[in-house]
Order: structure tokens, then sequence, then C-alpha cells
């Protein structure tokens, strides 16, 4: 087996200029759940949700068992459905199909994603996070994934991260494959346009929603300007 340097294998951070960019649909918010939640929260995602538009929420809690989850998540995923936003759960294909979600999120140590096709049926969205893994990312679209997830990108404090992406991963994945991608870690609105602007379908927000001084309406407001400059910039479609 070939043994490749870094420096051999660095993405070229200007891949993705070499090439006429098609339409994609705009850069859209993806919220993930604070790590820790109680019966209340539900008027805190209502509040976000009334801040503007948002494509899908995250149901991620760690440390606690699948019963107290299924009990935090009904009024949220009710939520969602009232507002046409998709509801994920992170990590279990056995929550999300006792709850009928939306679709499901897997880390690299989740499960297969063509195990959870089969358990979850054509419909469910399945999610793979990919690190600023190129290769993770093409097996995540062969098993049959419906997205894939990048990051971190910047420093957060809503997990450990081991892996750090830049933004030149959006360019080539969006380049050469037609599966949305989403950034995630340590996206704020100040920070987003880079991402946003290298090919980014979704921007994955954690406490830079829940954490705004305004409150989450404001944060998910907050990200209205870049959003909107990203729909401003978007190539019509042919």
């Amino acid at each position: 087996m070939t043994d490749f340097t870094d420096e051999e294998l660095a993405l070229d951070p200007h891949f993705a200029d070499q090439f006429e960019q098609g339409f994609r649909p705009a850069c859209q918010l993806y919220l993930i759940s604070p790590p820790n939640i109680d019966a209340t929260f539900v008027d805190a995602l209502a509040a976000a949700l009334d801040g503007g538009e948002v494509a899908a929420f995250q149901l991620r809690l760690k440390g606690l068992d699948e019963d107290a989850i299924a009990e935090l998540a009904a009024p949220l995923q009710a939520l969602c459905a009232d507002r046409d936003v998709a509801f994920i759960i992170n990590d279990s294909v056995a929550l999300a199909q006792r709850l009928g979600a939306d679709g499901v999120h897997l880390g690299q140590g989740d499960g297969d994603p063509r195990e959870a096709r089969k358990i979850l049926g054509p419909k469910v969205q399945i999610g793979v996070t990919c690190h600023d893994s190129r290769h993770l990312a093409m097996e995540a679209g062969e098993a049959g994934a419906d997205y894939v997830a990048f990051g971190a990108f910047y420093p957060t404090t809503t997990k450990d991260v081991l892996h750090h992406a830049e933004p030149s991963i959006l360019g080539w994945w969006t380049t050469i494959f037609e599966l949305p991608c989403v950034a995630i870690g340590g996206v704020t609105a100040d920070n987003a346009a880079p991402l946003v602007a290298a090919g980014a379908d979704f921007l994955a927000v954690s406490s830079a929603v829940w954490n705004h001084p305004a409150g989450p309406g404001a944060g998910v407001a907050a990200f209205a300007d870049v959003l909107q400059q990203a729909r401003n910039g978007a190539p019509d479609p042919k």
C-alpha cells in the first residue's frame, strides 16, 4: 500500500474555482439542540422557529436513556411537524424508528447507513458525520446517505473536537457530488459567510442560537443576512 504525506493528500483550496458552478438550492439553517434540555425547551424551539426559516432540527441529547429522550421529543416533534421542519434524531436508528422521525444522524460509530436504510425505509433522511474526510464522505454517499456533514470548521464548546475541516472541502464536495453537505462546528452569523460561499448546503448551528443574548429567535434571525446574500448570489436554475 502506498503511503502519502499530509501535504500530498491536502486539498487544493482553489479546487472548486476551476469549475463552473451549477445550480444548488440556497443554503439553509439546520438547528441542533443544546446538550441538555427540559420540558420547557419547546418554548425556546418555538421562539427560534419564529426567528426565521429553519430546514431541520436535530435532537441531540447525550447521557439519557431512550425513554427519557422520547418523552422530551414528543412536543418538539409535534412543533416541527406544525412548522414543516424536519425532525432528526441523533445517533439512534432504533429511537428514530420508534418515534417515526423524519431522519437520523449517524456518527462514525453509530451504525451503517445501509442497515439504517433497511430499518427506516426509503423516506427517512439519513445523515452521516464525515469530519474532514473526503474518503468517509464518499463512503457515506455510496452507502446511501442523504447528506454528509463536515466539520468542525471553528472552535466549539458543544462537543469535543478531534477533527478540523477547511472550507475547501465543501467546494470540492459540491463541485463533484449532488448530495447535500452540512457545515458544522462553531458556526455563527459572523463566521458563516465563508462556509456558504464555499458551497455549504446547510449550516448546522447550536450555541449561536440558544446562547444568543437576545434569545433564540434573534439567534436565528442573525443568520438572515448571510443566507439572503447567498440567495441573491445563487445562479438561476437552467
